[in-house]
């Protein structure tokens, strides 16, 4: 007999195997017992500590190789699975971290069981095994059957239930001539070529790269945003870094390129160009140069015209086709007064707002709006909330007021009243407002409705008050005819970050649909300057209801526990919780939306409102002075440091009493999972009459998003975080990029179902557009990415049609 054959006695028998096993439950339960000790003695669950004590016991049991140390942990299992159906009942996604972890150490257990004194299988053991794959398919099929979009279709509008009388919609068909479509910013296209019956024959008809990708000093600053304009036969575009571009609309080949020569020092968080401008200039010969032209505003601070058909500068406009909005604005560093969205162009006036970095200091520049004659390119006016006597250029050896709310995002406009509606961000610093002057705390966070000859606010619409939170409204308006008892009434749908909607009358700004004044909570750091009351929509809100700890998540029950751990050391009296110091407290939503820049879009034929939106909670905590002074953390115009982070993660605040860190999203560390149950992000349909939800499903797959930032590739809609817009057309699509997931997609706009999807080269963090050239349908989509959004980089421009005939 062989060696190989010669049985091994069972003394000699080495069960590695399970001692690994068992070394890893008296470890997890150590963990979970101290960790669940301290969330006990926190007012928290008192799950955790009997279970770690649990797996400790298990532990110990089979590394003496007992059965009873398997059943112990079975019978903790059990318990868990009890537990946990207790807590969220069917939910899927919250029994991830409490059930998945536990039912693969039940498998491995079931696994090692040969290894169990006496050395033969139990039938126990076999019964077990059973036990566990049905518990596996049952948690498969919750996780599915829970995770599907909800639908209400019998609600759902029919095509031409309402009249499109808005002259603006006469704008949209072949062509797509301003950022949102029109500057009602509705982003419908009544183009119906492409419908749910055969947009699985799309294919890319052309790419174009931009050519314009980060330099090293770059790197980790890009988001190419922008959302293309086509007029005739041409595409007009800006890369991330202000390259003008001019593209045969059906080839996709350049027909001009004009680079402005922004330099990397110039970039703010991002380098970011959302879109350009279109204009004819009403006395111009059609056959001279710039009697069509592009205006586009940069990240350096200028505004630019150059030639529609050329791209050669418009020397009639200003300096050489230049004009510098930082005339006036005093001491201005690189980097803190760029403009990433286009101007609006209303009764030939350029409007512009700009953005102000975020964070850095209570004196950064003023948040002025400006007005240049579109041909030009004369100040025609300037609005100084705080000085409206300034009309044009401050006095010799005065500025603009410092650091007043900026309009960092695009206007919306209506070419017959003669209004630009300019949604409106925050004072200078977004997390202290005990300086802010009366106009500010009037202004900031609302919608105003400016006269554009005069540039004096006719009307203004604030949704939070005093706002704290960087609430700052990010979404353009959007211009509809609202159907009401008395007929339709010229109105705007105004999205928010913290998810409510509100519809006014964009006349006058009174609220056409309810909205309510209800009391916030209360406290923090400055008690005397919170509002007692806030503005809420009764029309429609994406917003969910509060956080709870049963809320938390997490891959695992470690991961979990210490994110309920940080919910119950943190300050969160629910939604408006006041900033505060001694502890964290939870932002819920985050400053990420709700609706952020990509806005909605709108079905005018249906009545139906498309809206993507984040649902996300922030981490965050007013650092004191002297602490942030340790810290490094300075303003940008300061040696010590660019800036102290991204996005309000160690942003300085100078000249206040804190500093802010910002958890966005509410990260752990090391394993970079997110702390809130999923979704993270979803797409709605909504009524536009009754602001009723038609159909409601998750949005973004978790095919790019993994523990340890390795992705998962699972083809599962776990809902991710999104930046960018949808487009709506008259063939019954939604047309929409934006999540993490490197995916454009189709959505039928009667169902909620993705109809066809295709894989982009990079993030998708833009807004698509549609239009027509020589009877053929084209979808377009900037694939740039972002870094904020931590999708790949790239500069393609993808254009997609049907197959030829």
């Amino acid at each position: 007999m062989s060696d190989e054959t010669v049985p091994v006695p069972e003394r000699r028998r080495r069960p590695w195997a399970l001692w690994i096993l068992a070394a890893v439950l008296v470890l997890i339960g150590l963990v979970l017992a101290i960790g669940g000790g301290w969330l006990l003695a926190l007012g928290g669950s008192a799950y955790y500590l009997p279970a770690g004590l649990g797996l400790i016991i298990s532990g110990g049991l089979m590394a003496m190789r007992r059965w009873s140390g398997f059943w112990v942990y079975a019978a903790v299992f059990v318990a868990t699975l009890l537990w946990a159906f207790w807590e969220v009942g069917m939910d899927g996604w919250a029994l991830v971290p409490r059930l998945v972890g536990p039912l693969v150490l039940l498998l491995i257990a079931v696994a090692l069981t040969p290894m169990l004194r006496p050395v033969r299988l139990h039938a126990s053991g076999a019964v077990a095994g059973v036990v566990v794959l049905i518990v596996a398919a049952v948690l498969v099929g919750v996780v599915v059957v829970q995770n599907a979009p909800e639908r209400q279709l019998a609600n759902l509008p029919p095509p031409g239930r309402m009249e499109m009388t808005d002259p603006s919609l006469r704008d949209t068909g072949a062509d797509w001539p301003a950022y949102g479509g029109t500057y009602a910013a509705r982003r419908w296209s009544p183009l119906d070529q492409i419908t749910p019956a055969n947009v699985d024959g799309l294919e890319r008809a052309w790419v174009y790269h931009t050519r314009d990708l980060p330099s090293e000093a770059a790197e980790g600053s890009y988001g190419a945003e922008t959302t293309p304009l086509k007029i005739g036969d041409t595409l007009y575009l800006c890369s991330a870094k202000n390259i003008l571009i001019a593209l045969d609309a059906e080839s996709g080949e350049e027909r001009w390129r004009h680079d402005p020569g922004v330099e990397d020092r110039f970039i703010p968080y991002t380098a970011a160009c959302r879109g350009v401008s279109y204009f004819e200039a009403p006395d111009v010969p059609a056959a001279e140069i710039c009697a069509t032209r592009i205006i586009e505003g940069t990240l350096d601070g200028r505004i630019l015209a150059v030639d529609a058909r050329t791209g050669a500068p418009c020397t009639g406009f200003g300096e050489n086709g230049a004009v510098d909005i930082k005339q006036g604005m005093g001491p201005v560093v690189p980097g803190m007064v760029s403009i990433t969205s286009p101007p609006v162009i209303v009764q030939g006036v350029i409007v512009t707002g700009h953005q102000v970095l975020d964070g850095q200091k209570r004196s950064a520049p003023s948040g002025v709006i400006q007005a240049y004659d579109a041909v030009t390119g004369e100040l025609r006016w300037a609005w100084d909330m705080v000085r409206p006597d300034i009309t044009g250029l401050p006095p010799e050896g005065e500025t603009y007021t410092r650091g007043t709310p900026n309009m960092w995002t695009t206007a919306s406009g209506d070419e017959e009243l003669g209004l630009v509606y300019l949604p409106m961000g925050n004072s200078a610093v977004d997390y202290w407002s005990s300086d802010r002057s009366e106009a500010e705390n009037r202004y900031a966070t609302s919608l105003v409705a400016i006269d554009v000859n005069t540039g004096r606010p006719v009307w203004s619409f604030q949704t939070v008050h005093k706002d704290v939170w960087d609430y700052d409204l990010g979404s353009q308006a959007t211009l509809v005819d609202f159907p009401t008892g008395e007929g339709a009434v010229p109105a705007l749908i105004l999205p928010s970050k913290q998810g409510d909607m509100y519809v006014l009358d964009r006349r006058t700004g009174r609220p056409i649909t309810g909205v309510e004044e209800r009391p916030v909570p209360q406290g923090g750091v400055e008690p005397d300057e919170r509002s007692a009351t806030q503005p809420f929509s009764l029309y429609h809100t994406l917003r969910r209801e509060d956080l709870t700890e049963a809320k938390m998540w997490g891959m695992s029950p470690i991961d979990q526990m210490i994110c309920r751990i940080q919910y119950r050391q943190a300050s969160y009296k629910g939604f408006y919780t006041p900033p505060t110091t001694d502890t964290h407290w939870v932002e819920y939503p985050g400053y990420n939306g709700g609706s952020d820049w990509g806005g909605i879009a709108v079905d005018p034929s249906r009545g139906v409102i498309i809206a993507n939106y984040n649902d996300m909670p922030n981490h965050n905590r007013l650092v004191p002075r002297e602490e942030a002074e340790r810290l490094g953390w300075a303003p940008r115009s300061e040696e010590r440091g660019e800036f102290g982070g991204q996005e309000g993660a160690g942003d300085p605040q100078a000249g206040t009493p804190y500093a802010i860190n910002v958890n966005a999203g509410w990260r752990l560390p090391v394993t970079l999972l997110l702390c809130k149950e999923p979704p993270y992000g979803g797409i709605r349909a909504i009524d536009m009459e009754t602001g009723e939800t038609l159909w409601d499903r998750p949005f973004g797959e978790a095919r790019t998003n993994g523990p340890f930032g390795i992705p998962s590739m699972l083809p599962v809609d776990i809902g991710t975080p999104n930046n960018g817009g949808a487009v709506v057309t008259a063939g019954g699509l939604v047309f929409i990029a934006a999540a993490t997931d490197n995916l454009i997609r189709a959505i039928d706009i009667e169902t909620g179902e993705t109809v066809w999807s295709d894989v982009l080269p990079a993030g998708g963090q833009a807004t698509p557009m549609t239009y027509e050239i020589d009877g053929r349908q084209y979808l377009v989509i900037m694939a740039g990415g972002h870094h904020f959004m931590e999708t790949p980089i790239g500069d393609e421009l993808i254009a997609y049609a049907l197959p030829q005939g």
